[in-house]
């Protein structure tokens, strides 16, 4: 990443998640995050990004409640994230794929060429 520090607004923006949501993750994950404020500002360091990326994946995409989200994250965060970069690099695949679908499905083709 480009910056130190992030505030709140832009990780908010970065990941898809409400500032309501991040606060609340910080208060349950406060033993893995560290988030630095100053003068009542949230400032998130790229570590605590990836962390959060990492609980995001376990809550939003694996489907873990809370506790067995801290319990995978104590248990092996390395884990946790190389399953999370898999995770991510497959849906950009997919997400290729279907634009790569559309477009043979909007385009029209001589009689030459035959698409099984």
């Amino acid at each position: 990443m480009d910056k130190m520090y992030y505030k709140i607004s832009e990780v908010s923006q970065m990941l898809g998640e409400t500032y309501a949501t991040l606060r609340f993750w910080e208060s349950e994950f406060a033993d893995r995050l560290r988030i630095h404020k100053i003068k009542g500002t949230r400032y998130y360091k790229d570590e605590d990004i990836e962390t959060i990326k990492n609980i995001q994946y376990l809550l939003r995409k694996a489907g873990c409640t809370i506790e067995g989200a801290k319990a995978k994250l104590a248990n092996d965060t390395h884990r946790v994230a190389a399953r999370r970069d898999v995770s991510e690099r497959l849906r950009a695949v997919r997400d290729e794929l279907l634009a790569i679908r559309r477009e043979i499905n909007t385009t029209s083709f001589t009689d030459d060429v035959i698409i099984d």
